[in-house]
This record gives C-alpha cells, structure tokens and sequence, in this order.
C-alpha cells in the first residue's frame, strides 16, 4: 500500500501533517493515529468515515456493485467453485490447488464430531430456547475445552483454530436445530461434501438416497455469498475481541452474539415475516402504496443495500439459486413463494422501486430459499453463522498475524457532568 500527499489539519494555531494512504481499490484514507499525542480525538459514530484496519481480504465497491474475496469476483467463485475453495481462499489468500484443497477437505473433517461429554451441554437449555442464543453458548464452551491447547501467539495453533471452528460449527448448528424440534443428534458423515453434510446433520433421511444435488448446490452457495463482507459489525467485534488476545472460540461467539441482532444478521428473517404480513397477492398494491408512504411505518424488507447503492451482486447469484430450488422442490405454485415472485417482479419494473435503486438483495432470494428447503426462519441467521464463520476466522488470522496489531481501545466525547462532590443521602434533594 503507497503512501500519496499529505493533509493538513488545523486547530488552535497549529499544523497537524497526517499521511495520506492510497489503496489498491476504493477510496483513500487520512491516517489520523498521530492526533492523540496532540490531544485531539475524532467523532465517528458508527464509524461509517473511518477505516479501523488495514485488510487484504475482501475488497466491496457499493456504488458499482462490486464484492471480491481476495480479488475473486463473487459471482465468478459461487458459480464456479464451492465453499471450501472460498474458505482456503480467505484463510490462505489464493485458490487451492488439487492436493492442497483435498488436504484442507480432510483436515476438516478430521475435526467435525463433537465430543459426547460436550453434547451434555444442550441439556442445560429448554427445547423452545432460540437456535442462536445456543450456538453462541456452545461456540463458546468449545474454549473451555480447547483453551490450554491453543496458544494465539504461534501461527501453527492458530491455524489449528481455524479448522476446528470451520468443521464443529456445522455440527453445533446442526444439534441446535435437532435439540429445538427435540430429536437426536446425527453425527457427521465423512463421505459427504461439506454442504451435504450439514443437510445430512439437520434432517432425517434415507441414507441409500443421495441428496439433492441442486439442494446441496443451493445451500453451498448460501455460504459462499454470506462468508465475508469486509469490516461489518460482526467481523468488527471479532477484530476487537482478538485485539485482547482472547481465545479464538470467544471471539467467534462475540462475533455470533453480534450478528444476531435484527440490524445485521436476522434481515432475511425479516423478509419472510414481511412476506407473511402482506399473506396474498391481492394485497401487495396496498403494501406497496404504504412502502412508498415516507409518513407509513411500513418498510420492505429485502430490497435495497446499505452498503449496494446499485445491486447486490450476491443477489443475481441468489436469485437464480432461488429459483432452482423452487422449481426441484415444486414451490412455485405455494401461496408464500407466489406472492414473493410476484412482489420480485413489480419491484424490477416499477418505476419507483427502479429509480430508487430499490433491487432485491440477498436476503430476499436467500430467506425464500431456506424456506423452500424445509428450514425454519429461526435457523436462517444460525446457517448465516456457520457460512460466515470462515470470514470471521480469517480476519482474526489476518490481525493476529500482524506483529504491530494492538488493542483496540476506541475514544469518546464525554458530555456528562463535571466534577462534584459526594452528598449524603440525608442532604440530597
């Protein structure tokens, strides 16, 4: 990374020269560390015009709709490769040849079962408990058990980490499902692919029947669009947490806790309960005058991006994946998913929704899809965990591998009262 001009900062009869850093895509940054030690802090809430890193794995251009991992377009690495070539990619920095993707595969695997002692851990929880709140519990127990074997000071234990997170989290995922519809456990099969697996782990099946390829395909796919979206709220606490040293397992499950929230990680959830408020085709008109309403209170979800100002280019993926797995698992004629199609279809038409940029995005197509194969709305955002564990895991690597990362230690501006005395209660008002 260059360093470019220089910006000049002036306050109280002084110059402040603070570098300028060009990066390889995107816009460049003012390096403003050296204004502490003037006595001048910055005010960013939400941090939306500040850079709290320096990253090489995935680069995002909003306004273009661009999304690379490791300079990979999204597009090209979902409909050409699956998702352990996207998880080497992230964690190592470039595709994996035959021998090193077979290696990676099968260390992988090597971890997936969960020890039965640790399994007693789901007792402690009431069947109706929510999924995430027990993967965040779980995740995080897994540093009880792995704490004294994980040093984070040497690379050889923290790749370890890395892989033993990648192959338990689908299998914790997976009992978190079963424990919350109150059936047994099904231990992973190592002769299935990493997505098979996972289905295989989630529902009862005919075990001389092969998975749906399509279905398989669809929900590898799903991982690969959700494994890593840059600097957002869940990777940014990950990033925080390992600035500690904290051991990997509770950085994750900070990075779950985080993603939970409605505001990140529980919008295709939102999508489908919207779906189920409008309930028919014949009320969508209404739903859209109320959208279009700034006084209405009514928001549709799915459509457009915070970060996409154009479209979402994980969402021309998911749509067609969407629309594969409606036609293999026969949804298209269900009331929920024709009412979906027809609303998908009025908002790349309408002028509104056009001119506003309003697209679907991801969650539309990947809520609607998780929802044709059978999968409740309360598992979305724990299947959302699990794809981006492989992002969380390969930032924290990233930082951790970095000899001049330090704690992260953000800045305030204090607004509350000045020094005053203690009262005694007899004399206070």
């Amino acid at each position: 990374m260059s360093k470019s001009d220089k910006a000049h900062l002036n306050f109280n009869n002084q110059t402040v020269e603070l570098p300028i850093r060009s990066p390889t895509y995107g816009t460049d940054v003012i390096e403003i560390k050296k204004l502490g030690s003037q006595g001048l802090y910055t005010l960013d809430p939400g941090f939306y015009s500040t850079a709290s890193c320096e990253s090489h794995i995935t680069y995002i251009d909003g306004r273009e709709g661009i999304l690379l991992y490791r300079g990979y377009p999204i597009d090209q690495l979902a409909f050409n490769g699956d998702y352990m070539d996207v998880c080497f990619t992230l964690m190592r920095g470039e595709l994996p040849n035959r021998q090193q993707k077979e290696n990676f595969i099968n260390k992988i695997k090597q971890f997936c079962p969960i020890d039965k002692q640790f399994s007693s851990f789901f007792t402690g929880f009431h069947p109706t408990a929510h999924p995430m709140a027990m993967l965040i519990s779980v995740v995080g127990a897994l540093s009880a058990y792995c704490h004294n074997d994980i040093d984070v000071t040497q690379q050889k234990d923290r790749e370890t980490a890395a892989i033993q997170l990648l192959a338990k989290v689908p299998t914790l995922a997976a009992m978190c499902y079963r424990y919350s519809i109150e059936k047994p456990f099904i231990s992973p099969d190592p002769s299935l692919s990493y997505a098979e697996n996972f289905l295989s782990m989630m529902f009862d099946r005919d075990e001389n029947k092969p998975i749906d390829p399509v279905i398989s395909q669809a929900i590898d796919r799903i991982f690969i669009l959700h494994a890593d979206h840059e600097q957002n709220a869940s990777t940014s606490t990950v990033r925080l947490a390992g600035s500690t040293g904290a051991n990997p397992f509770a950085c994750i499950a900070a990075g779950i806790a985080a993603l939970w929230g409605p505001a990140h990680g529980g919008a295709n959830e939102a999508c489908l309960s919207m779906l189920n408020e409008i309930g028919d085709e014949s009320h969508i008109e209404t739903y859209l005058a109320r959208a279009k309403d700034k006084k209405d209170p009514f928001r549709l979800m799915g459509f457009g991006h915070r970060v996409y100002k154009n479209y979402d280019p994980r969402a021309r993926v998911m749509q067609k994946t969407c629309h594969e797995v409606l036609e293999a698992t026969g949804s298209h004629d269900t009331p929920l998913f024709k009412l979906a199609l027809k609303l998908e279809k009025i908002a790349l038409e309408d002028e509104y929704f056009i001119k506003k940029k309003l697209y679907p995005n991801v969650d539309f197509y990947s809520g609607l899809t998780l929802s044709a194969l059978g999968i409740p709305m309360n598992m979305f955002t724990v299947i959302f965990s699990l794809a981006r564990t492989v992002g969380w895991i390969s930032h924290w690597m990233e930082m951790m591998n970095d000899p001049t990362h330090t704690l992260a230690r953000p800045r305030q501006l204090y607004l509350g009262p000045k020094k005053r005395d203690f009262v005694e209660i007899d004399n206070r008002k």
